[in-house]
């Protein structure tokens, strides 16, 4: 299966996308247990840039994220903030991130 492919619910992504884009939602979004990193935060070690300041030592949950169909979602977005909310709605997170 194409990693790059959007779910049959979704509408198609752009078949170009296919590397890291440096959008910061992975870095955001999702929790990260081996940083204590809540969903729906963003990383403590992440820039204003959206680039890691720890990637050369970054944990191995984060050296072995791969991206997907979900950064060709979200990328395109104006903010950090506007990813990870997108972010959240696709996986049904959103009252588990931000209780509402």
């Amino acid at each position: 299966m194409d990693p790059f492919a959007a779910p049959p619910d979704f509408p198609p992504r752009s078949p170009l996308v296919r590397e890291c884009t440096a959008c910061g939602a992975c870095c955001s979004a999702p929790d990260i247990h081996a940083l204590g990193k809540p969903l729906g935060v963003p990383c403590v070690h992440l820039g204003r840039d959206c680039l890691c300041a720890v990637y050369m030592t970054r944990p191995a949950v984060c050296r072995n994220y791969q991206p997907d169909w979900v950064c060709g979602e979200v990328a395109p977005l104006p903010s950090l903030e506007a990813r990870v909310q997108r972010f959240l709605e696709i996986y049904g997170l959103e009252e588990e991130a931000y209780g509402t």
